[in-house]
């Protein structure tokens, strides 16, 4: 019999913790996801080559939460992270595209952001959750919010992933 719950680092605060291993959940089921994928499945952008490639939602999942950790910490992202991985959109407002770029590549960049993002939830304090951070367009958000928000939007594009996958079989 298989026991389903989340894996809490005892490190952590109650909230922070929960909210963390919902956040690696989601990363680790992604990775099941993706691992052992063809350079052609996360290269594939769809039948009419309009659509986001699992490739592009793998490294804007790591753009999104590398400035996650540092908006966690009212800080700004270093230019050579984004030297390294890109921006968060291109010219157009579009997700930057990614070509022949493996996916173990894609989950070692994305891995080593989650390790940051556990490495600053450690610090996290129950009473600090409800501190207002720096978010889009002048706005602000709670750091309970944004870490729910790192877990929410990992599992939105996992699930454009599957689709995708489902696509490039029928295809």
């Amino acid at each position: 019999m298989k026991q389903y719950d989340f894996n809490i680092k005892p490190e952590m605060t109650g909230t922070v913790g929960l909210l963390h291993s919902m956040v690696r959940y989601n990363f680790e089921r992604l990775k099941r996801q993706v691992q052992g994928l063809t350079q052609e499945e996360i290269d594939y952008k769809g039948k009419e080559r309009d659509q986001n490639s699992i490739a592009e939602l793998l490294r804007h999942l790591t753009v999104v939460d590398l400035n996650w950790v540092y908006r966690l910490q009212s800080m700004e992202v270093p230019k050579d992270w984004v030297e390294k991985l890109g921006p968060m959109v291109d010219e157009k407002g579009k997700l930057p595209a990614v070509h022949r770029v493996s996916v173990s590549t894609l989950i070692q960049e994305y891995e080593e952001i989650q390790d940051m993002l556990e490495n600053v939830c450690m610090n996290i304090k129950e009473n600090q959750l409800e501190d207002q951070v720096p978010f889009e367009n002048g706005n602000t958000a709670s750091i309970r919010w944004g870490i729910w928000h790192v877990a929410d939007h990992s599992r939105h594009h996992y699930a454009q992933m599957v689709a995708i996958k489902k696509q490039f079989l029928r295809n």
